[in-house]
């Protein structure tokens, strides 16, 4: 899609950013992938543009994005919300370990009998991943949603790309987008947020309610999003533009 189709530009947004999918190509494993340096300068001119309001918003754990985009660090949403630094370094996260010490062990059991599955231990979640393993699909369905019994009442099933996550009920990406609306330097201004993927959606809704921009990346599904990108390249040429980069 282009700029011209894509809301103008504004010094007064805050700008929330997934990763995965929108600013970095999906790889076959979480710790698969690298940041050009060339985004980390971007970003860290978006960010000073913006005064400060702009924050990554992702399913990975914080320190996983710290280490991918060192030495910049931003505001930013971890574990689709279940742990968030705000731009005052504020840390906050839950822990939910204990409580999903059960379906752990029978998720751990499963992959390890699925040669190409991989089970990713956030503490505040348990996630699937099956990217390498696709034909192992509705197998991985049906593991999680035992391992989910086991988790108990509290919990939920959250999809993704190649992805199935168990995380805590209350905890989601809009409510982290809204939780940065409520501070500075993010209050007063207008949400933007970029995503590609279910997990997305809540974001998504969250800053319609606030009357901002949406924007998905890449579905081609049903999505709550206003305006659309095609690809992470797409992602990166869109916010260059902001800045008057070569693209």
């Amino acid at each position: 899609m282009t700029a011209a189709l894509l809301p103008q530009w504004r010094d007064d947004w805050a700008l929330f950013l997934d990763v995965d999918g929108t600013l970095l190509k999906i790889a076959a494993a979480p710790d698969a992938v690298s940041v050009p340096q060339r985004l980390i300068d971007l970003l860290a001119k978006l960010g000073e543009r913006l005064g400060g309001a702009l924050a990554l918003v992702s399913g990975r754990l914080i320190v996983d994005i710290d280490g991918l985009f060192a030495p910049l660090r931003l505001p930013v949403a971890g574990a689709h919300g279940a742990e968030r630094r705000a731009a005052s370094g504020r840390l906050q996260r839950r822990d939910d370990s204990d409580a999903l010490v059960a379906a752990k062990r029978r998720l751990a059991e499963w992959t390890a009998a699925h040669p190409g599955t991989l089970l990713e231990d956030k503490g505040s979640a348990l996630a699937l991943h099956y990217r390498q393993a696709p034909a192992f699909e509705a197998a991985a369905k049906h593991a999680v949603a035992d391992a989910l019994l086991a988790a108990g009442p509290d919990f939920h099933l959250q999809e993704g790309k190649k992805v199935l996550e168990i995380r805590a009920d209350g905890v989601g990406k809009g409510r982290a987008i809204a939780a940065f609306m409520s501070e500075p330097p993010f209050a007063g201004r207008l949400p933007v947020f970029v995503g590609d993927d279910l997990t997305d959606e809540a974001g998504f809704e969250t800053v319609n309610r606030l009357g901002g921009h949406s924007i998905a990346v890449g579905v081609d599904r049903a999505t709550h999003a206003k305006w659309h990108l095609a690809d992470e390249a797409s992602v990166v040429a869109w916010l260059e533009a902001s800045l008057g980069e070569p693209q």
